[in-house]
Parts: structure tokens; sequence; C-alpha cells
């Protein structure tokens, strides 16, 4: 008997020591879903070109494929996506608003049509808006068109969920500052954690990520993000290296022509 309970009192210690505790929530909780997006968009405004270098990975039904990419972004949705090899660029993606171009320098071939999800795809993996892969890139998400919204706090964080008139559903998750946890809710700093979005029968359509964030010059961004997007099975972490605020911006940096000899295509949307 002694020997059993010796046994029990040593598997409950392993077990213990294993499991972490969750943060505790703030004394004082948060319960304005709209007070708190209002505070992170205000939070991203801060800036309005960013140029950034990254190790990007991507899973795909074609297998992994990872590289070196130099970015530049202009908000709203301005974007320059240069990838980069040991000999110099290998493909080159520019979307001005509203124009989109792919130089494939690798097949020598020139892409080019109207910016939309698709196209932007083609290069990235990311199935969105050129500004909505502006905002996932810099620590901020896309944002469904809700009716209605609530707040609570899980495990330490708040989850603010929105819910679309066509039964649609989003979920973004906030961290807290550790030393605010102890302060007044209006006093409390939120970092985006986790977004995502399901379909009205619940199906998830895709989820991003957000980790390891720096400051620079006074605005944080995450260096290490990840986009899963189920509706097209892809998959893609960006890991940056590092970040420069408000640089100057070459007046053609969003815009190619085809280089002599290129084949021609014209790039179609949906």
């Amino acid at each position: 008997m002694a020997r059993r309970g010796l046994i029990a009192i040593v598997s409950l210690a392993v077990v213990a020591a294993g499991c972490k505790s969750a943060p505790a929530c703030p004394i004082q909780t948060r319960t304005d879903p709209a007070k708190a997006l209002e505070e992170h968009a205000a939070r991203q405004q801060g800036w309005k070109s960013l140029k950034a270098e990254a190790r990007v990975t991507q899973w795909a039904d074609r297998g992994r494929i990872r590289g070196t990419v130099l970015m530049f972004l202009e908000r709203p949705s301005r974007v320059r996506f240069d990838v980069m090899t040991q000999l110099g660029p290998a493909a080159v993606l520019t979307s001005d608003e509203e124009s989109f171009q792919l130089s494939d320098l690798r097949e020598n071939v020139f892409m080019q049509g109207p910016t939309c999800p698709e196209n932007i795809a083609r290069l990235l993996g990311i199935a969105v808006e050129a500004k909505n892969v502006l905002r996932l890139l810099t620590g901020d998400t896309p944002i469904i068109d809700a009716d209605e919204q609530r707040m609570e706090c899980r495990d330490g964080n708040y989850v603010v969920s929105l819910l679309a008139q066509d039964g649609s559903t989003q979920e973004i998750e906030f961290a807290v500052d550790d030393a605010d946890r102890d302060k007044p809710p209006a006093e409390q700093r939120l970092t985006l954690r986790k977004s995502s979005v399901r379909a009205a029968d619940g199906k998830l359509q895709w989820k991003a990520t957000y980790d390891d964030y720096t400051s620079v010059e006074g605005q944080l961004f995450p260096t290490n993000i990840r986009f899963v997007d189920h509706v097209h099975g892809a998959d893609t972490q960006v890991r940056v290296k590092s970040i420069s605020l408000n640089p100057d911006v070459p007046s053609d940096a969003f815009q190619q022509t085809p280089s002599p000899g290129m084949a021609v295509e014209v790039a179609t949307c949906p």
C-alpha cells in the first residue's frame, strides 16, 4: 500500500510538472469589442511605407518552397515582392492597387492583369486582396463586415468574436501586456496574436498567427507570421529578418514592364 501510494504521488508530480497553466485574465476585464478593434486600428497608423527582408516557406500541392523575399509595402494597398536567389531575383510581383504584374525570370514569362486575390496568390500562396496581404504581414488583420460583436477573456487573452449577416464568423485574439494585467481596462495594451474566419457551415476558411514581435521606431511588428488558406490548400510562413520604416520608395517600385524577349501573358481574375 505504501509503495502504491508513493508511486501515485510521484506520478501526480510528473503530470503537474508537465502541465503549464494558462496566464490569468486581468483583474478587471475588457468588455467592449468595438473599442478594442478601434485601438488596434489606431496603432497601425504610425507608418506609411515599409521595407523588409524575410525568409518565406510555403507548403502546398507542389511541396515545400523556401526563399528570401524583399518587400516594399505602402499603405493602403501598394506592394512589391522580389524573390531572391544567390544569383539575383527569380521573380518579382508588383501591384499599385489596380494593376498586377509578375515577372517570372526563371521561365522568362511576364504576366499582367488586374489586382485580385487569385493573382496575388500566384507568387505568395495567399489568396487575399493586396491591402490584406499588407495587413497580414505587418501585424494587422482583415475584418469581416459583422452585424454582431462580443468580447471575452480566454486563457489570459482577449477574444473578439464577429458574426456576419451571411453566417460567417471571425475570431480575433489579443494578448495582454504582462505589465498591464493589474491595470484598468482602458490602460491594458493589446497585441494581435491570432485571427481566423469560418464559413457559415463552420468550416475554417483561413487562420493567421502573429508571434515574436519587435519594436521599430516605436511601432510593433510580428517577425513570425503564418497564414493558412484552407480554401486553396496553402500554408505560408514568413520570418522577417529586417524592417525599416518610411524608406525612400522609387516612383516605379509598384509597376513593371516586360524585359525584352519575355513572353507576355494576361493574368485574368474570376
